[in-house]
């Protein structure tokens, strides 16, 4: 799976991992998170990620 990185703060999602402190379980997408998640670190959308691992 693809990890992304936040753009502003170095945040790295991977989906392997999730965001479990809010609620987004291992194994999920990028493309699979609610449209309203944001940064656990700095608080910016999706939009503000790039792919970083294919």
């Amino acid at each position: 799976m693809q990890k992304y990185e936040c753009e502003v703060c170095s945040y790295i999602y991977d989906p392997e991992i999730g965001d479990e402190d809010n609620g987004i379980s291992a194994g999920t997408a990028f493309e699979n998170l609610p449209k309203d998640w944001v940064c656990p670190d700095c608080g910016v959308g999706k939009d503000e990620f790039i792919i970083i691992e294919k």
